[in-house]
């Protein structure tokens, strides 16, 4: 059943039929960077990733990163289709800053809730960013697509805010106090995600927006998030 919603899907079908791919069975890994498409953040993380045995894949970005984020959206429904035509049953996705508002655009615009296995972001500033708000305002011209898109109160986040996460979909979503580049480091909030700040389980540890792919307590929360038990709060912090 789950390969006939996937073919669906994949050739352009419309709605969620709510068939989830099955937790027990974890697919290929996709990893999506953030704003200006840089993949060096994520590529430790994705090798811990392949040496705990997983196929784990960091996107490239069309143009520079800093285009529009469904065009980005559309990149990675494109590294969907490719793991499903190679036999990966579902994907997990790691969307780190921007590209957990990507991640988030694939799911509500590209049904990806029925492919996603589970899905994790990390300092993703779901609900926009002031940085990018002060950058549309006062330097529009210095300010990309996609830094427009992820002002606070943008049309684009703004119909997402108002579409609920899929039902069944397991998200877990993780950021920093510390976070200097998203502020409110809480706009990483999402309802019916699993919201994880960092230092709600690690009081002790320092992380900043750029350390958080390579951090060792929040890679091992990633690597705990996207293995095959329930997906949940953690109520302790990992050794890393």
């Amino acid at each position: 059943m789950l390969l006939v919603v996937l073919g669906l899907r994949l050739s352009g079908g419309d709605g969620d039929s709510g068939v989830r791919p099955d937790q027990a069975q974890p697919g290929t890994i996709l990893l999506v960077p953030g704003y200006g498409g840089s993949r060096v953040a994520l590529t430790q993380l994705a090798a811990r990733l392949q040496a705990a045995g997983r196929t784990a894949e960091v996107l490239t970005l069309p143009g520079d990163g800093t285009g529009d984020l469904v065009a980005q959206a559309d990149t990675l429904d494109q590294a969907v289709r490719s793991a499903v035509r190679d036999g990966s049953a579902s994907v997990d996705v790691v969307g780190y800053s921007a590209g957990g508002v990507v991640t988030r655009l694939w799911v509500d615009r590209f049904g990806g809730a029925e492919v996603a296995r589970r899905i994790v972001t990390l300092g993703s500033p779901l609900h926009g960013a002031r940085i990018a708000g002060l950058g549309a305002a006062l330097a529009p011209d210095a300010c990309p697509e996609a830094c427009r898109e992820l002002a606070p109160g943008s049309s684009l986040l703004k119909d997402l805010d108002e579409a609920p996460l899929p039902a069944g979909l397991p998200w877990m979503s993780i950021w920093t106090e510390n976070d200097e580049t998203v502020d409110p480091p809480d706009s990483a909030r999402l309802d019916g995600a699993v919201n994880v700040p960092i230092q709600g389980v690690c009081p002790a540890v320092r992380v900043s927006h750029g350390e958080l792919p390579t951090n060792p307590q929040v890679t091992a929360l990633v690597m705990g998030a996207l293995g095959v038990g329930p997906l949940v709060a953690p109520t302790g912090c990992p050794a890393g």
